[in-house]
C-alpha cells in the first residue's frame, strides 16, 4: 500500500468541514449521531480520505458506545495504532495506514476472538454495499 500525502489545503479542498475536523484534526463526532453506527447492511467500510478498505460488516457489532464498532479490520496492515494522551486519558488511536486519517480509537473490551473494540467515527468512513450480483 503506497502512502498518500497531501497538503493541509489539499485535504481541506477534498473533504467536508466535518470530515476534515475528524480525519485531519482528530475531532470526534458526538455519540449516536453518525450515519453508520446502526447500519447492519453487508459491505465494506472505506476511508473517506483515500478509499482504502478498512473494515468489513462481517466484523461489526453493536458495542452500545454510539459509534460503529468492529472487532478487527479487513487487514491489520491497513490500520496503524498510535498512543493518544489527549483529554487527560491514555488511549490507542486508530489511523488509516495509507493516508494517516484519524479514524477513532481501539480498546481491549471487545468480543472474542480478538477482544478488541475499534470504535470508529462514521464521518471517517464511507460504506460500499456488497453487490447482490
Amino acid at each position: 500500500m503506497s502512502k498518500i500525502t497531501k497538503t493541509e489545503q489539499q485535504w481541506r479542498e477534498s473533504l467536508s468541514a466535518e470530515e476534515f475536523a475528524v480525519c485531519r484534526q482528530q475531532a470526534t463526532e458526538p455519540p449516536f449521531s453518525g450515519r453508520y453506527y446502526k447500519l447492519k447492511d453487508d459491505g465494506i467500510y472505506r476511508c473517506v480520505c483515500c478509499d482504502a478498505e478498512l473494515f468489513s460488516s462481517e466484523h461489526k457489532y453493536d458495542s452500545g458506545s454510539g459509534w460503529p464498532s468492529f472487532w478487527q479490520g479487513v487487514d491489520e496492515g491497513r490500520l496503524r495504532l498510535r498512543s493518544d494522551n489527549s483529554h487527560g486519558m491514555v488511549r490507542t488511536e486508530v489511523v488509516c495506514a495509507a493516508c494517516d486519517a484519524h479514524l477513532g480509537h481501539v480498546f481491549d473490551d471487545g468480543p472474542r476472538p480478538t477482544c478488541k473494540r475499534y470504535c470508529i467515527n462514521s464521518v471517517s468512513l464511507k460504506f460500499d454495499p456488497k453487490s447482490s450480483a
